[in-house]
C-alpha cells in the first residue's frame, strides 16, 4: 500500500531549494534550544525535546500539541484567572469550552491523532490544576499511553500539589512538566494569589504565598533529581512582579529548571478577573521583550509561547479545537497510525534542510559585520516557512536580525484581516498598531491596500519570498540593505 500524501506545516508543497542536512552535522547534534550541542548529554536532551513544540523552538514548526480539559478542580485562586469565561476566539490559559471525562478525552485524542499527523504531545493544562485533580489526570494518561505508546505526555501545574506526585509522574514516563511560578517573595505573591487550599485548609495573604513558594521550589527540586525536564511559566504583571521576575529567574536556574517562559498578563475587563475589573494594565510588547532580553543567558527562554487554552489542539498559533467537537466524534474511533508514521519520515528530512538554511543565513548575516538591526514580522503556518496570507494571519512571529544573527524574539497576535475575501479597515488599523516597531513584514501574499498602509507607517511589506524559509528571506533582505547584495527571492513557490 502506498504511503498517504502528507505535507509538512501546510507549505502547499513548496519545494526545497538545498541539499538535505542530516540531524548530526559534523559530529555535532543539531540544537533547537540555543545550546552548543557538543556532547552525549546535550544530544540526549535534544532527543527528548525535538518533537515537543513547547520545549523546542524548532519543533513548534512541525509538531502539534493537544490539551485535554479533564482537570477542572483547582487549589489556588489567581488574580488573573477566571475559568468561567469562555470565548472560542480567545487564546488564554484556563479557558475551555467543554470539560471532558477521561473516557471522553481518550476518544477525542484518538480522533485527533488519526487526522492530525503532526500530533506529538498530549497535555493536561487544566482548566484547573492537573496535580490537584490528580485521579482524572492519571486515568487520562493511562488510557492514552495504552493506545498511543509513542506519544509524549506532559502536565502544567501551579506546583502546590506537585511534590506529592513527582514519583508517580516519573513512573508514568511523563518527561515534561510546566510549573507556573510568579514569585519567590511571599509579599509579592500576596498581590497575585488571594487564597490557596492546602492540607484541607484555606490560607490567605502572605501565609498562603509562603506555603505556595515552598511547595513550588520543592517540586522543582524533586523533578530535577528525577531527571524530568521542567519549564517555568511566569506571568509578567506590570507594577506587581515585572522587576521581581529577575529574582524568580535566578531561583529557578539554581534549582535546575530547563526553560523559562515569561508571558504577558491578559486582563480584559470582559474576562471578569480581579485584575481585569480593577484596571491592572497588561505589559506592552516592548516591555516584555526588554525583560526577556534581561533574563536571556541564565535559563533558556521560550519566546514562541501562544498562551494556549486548556483545550487547544494543533500547531502553536493554529488552533483546530473547533474541528473536533465531541458530539461529532464517533463513539468508536478507528485509530490510523499510517499518516503519523509517514509524516515523521518527511519531517526527519525537512527539519535538517531547515536547520541548514537557518545556519547558512545566520552565518552570512554575522559575516557582514554590520551594526544595523531589523525587526521582522512573519506570517507563517509552520515548517519554518513564509506560508501564510497576510489577510488570514491571526499572529505574526517576530524575528530580530543583527550582527548577532537571526533570532525569534516573540509574536504579535492580531485579528484576521480578510473575512469572506474582504479586508476590514478597522481590523487593519488594529494590525498596524500591533506591528509597532516592526521594520519588515513577510507573508506569502499581501494585497496592495494593506501593503500601502503599512508602507505609510514605515513597514516594508513583501510577498516576494513566499514559501521560502524564514531565515533565508530575512538574511537576503538584511544583506541587501547592509551588505550591498540584491535581495533575490530564493523560493520557487508552491507546486501547481
Amino acid at each position: 500500500m502506498s504511503e498517504p500524501e502528507i505535507k509538512v506545516g501546510t507549505t502547499s508543497g513548496a519545494p526545497s531549494h538545498r541539499a538535505m542536512a542530516p540531524a548530526i552535522l559534523g559530529g555535532r547534534a543539531s540544537s533547537s534550544y540555543g545550546l552548543s550541542v557538543t556532547d552525549d548529554k546535550d544530544a540526549r536532551i535534544w532527543e527528548r525535546i525535538k518533537d515537543h513544540p513547547c520545549f523546542s523552538e524548532q519543533a513548534h514548526h512541525y509538531f502539534a500539541r493537544m490539551h485535554v480539559a479533564v482537570a477542572p478542580a483547582c487549589n489556588i485562586q489567581c488574580n488573573y484567572c477566571n475559568r468561567k469565561y469562555d470565548c472560542t476566539n480567545e487564546s488564554r490559559p484556563g479557558v475551555t469550552s467543554v470539560k471532558l471525562t477521561p473516557d471522553q478525552a481518550l476518544r477525542k485524542v484518538l480522533a485527533v491523532a488519526s487526522k492530525v499527523p503532526e500530533l506529538s504531545v498530549i497535555g493536561v493544562a487544566g482548566p484547573g490544576d492537573a496535580c490537584y485533580d490528580w485521579r482524572k489526570t492519571v486515568a487520562t494518561f493511562e488510557g492514552v499511553a495504552r493506545e498511543i505508546p509513542d506519544i509524549k505526555l506532559c502536565i502544567s501545574t501551579n506546583g502546590l500539589a506537585l511534590p506529592d506526585h513527582v514519583d508517580e509522574l516519573a513512573d508514568m514516563n511523563i518527561d515534561h512538566v510546566t510549573i507556573t511560578i510568579n514569585m519567590v517573595d511571599p509579599e509579592v505573591g500576596a498581590k497575585i494569589y488571594p487564597w490557596i487550599l492546602h492540607g484541607h485548609r484555606r490560607y490567605t495573604g502572605i501565609e498562603a504565598a509562603r506555603i505556595l513558594h515552598k511547595r513550588q521550589m520543592l517540586g522543582l527540586e524533586l523533578l530535577t533529581k528525577r531527571g524530568i525536564l521542567t519549564k517555568i511559566n511566569s506571568v509578567m504583571i506590570p507594577g506587581v512582579n515585572d522587576t521581581h521576575l529577575v529574582e524568580v529567574n535566578r531561583w529557578i536556574r539554581d534549582r535546575g529548571a530547563f526553560m523559562h517562559n515569561v508571558v504577558p498578563l491578559i486582563s480584559k475587563p470582559s474576562h471578569g478577573t480581579y485584575y481585569g475589573l480593577t484596571g491592572q494594565r497588561c505589559p506592552e510588547p516592548f516591555e516584555l521583550k526588554a525583560l526577556q532580553d534581561c533574563l536571556d543567558g541564565n535559563v533558556k527562554l521560550m519566546r514562541h509561547c501562544q498562551q494556549c487554552r486548556a483545550d487547544a489542539i494543533g500547531l502553536l498559533g493554529d488552533d483546530r479545537e473547533r474541528e473536533f467537537a465531541l458530539d461529532q466524534i464517533s463513539t468508536k474511533v478507528e485509530f490510523d497510525t499510517s499518516k503519523r508514521e509517514a509524516y515523521r519520515k518527511l519531517v526527519q528530512h525537512e527539519r535538517g534542510d531547515q536547520l541548514a538554511a537557518k545556519l547558512d543565513a545566520s552565518k552570512a548575516v554575522k559575516s557582514l559585520g554590520s551594526s544595523g538591526t531589523h525587526s521582522v514580522a512573519v506570517a507563517t503556518k509552520g515548517a519554518g516557512r513564509i506560508n501564510e496570507h497576510f489577510g488570514q494571519a491571526r499572529e505574526f512571529q517576530v524575528y530580530a536580525v543583527s550582527r548577532k544573527g537571526i533570532n525569534l524574539v516573540g509574536h504579535r497576535k492580531v485579528e484576521q484581516y480578510c473575512l469572506g475575501g474582504i479586508g476590514e479597515k478597522a481590523t487593519l488599523d488594529h494590525i498596524i498598531v500591533a506591528l509597532d516597531g516592526i521594520d519588515i513584514l513577510l507573508s506569502s501574499k499581501i494585497g496592495d491596500c494593506p501593503k500601502k498602509r503599512l508602507a505609510e507607517t514605515g513597514v516594508l511589506a513583501t510577498d516576494a519570498f513566499a514559501y521560502d524559509y524564514i531565515e533565508t528571506a530575512i538574511g537576503a533582505l538584511y544583506a541587501a540593505e547592509f551588505g550591498g547584495k540584491p535581495a533575490m527571492p530564493t523560493a520557487l513557490g508552491p507546486s501547481n
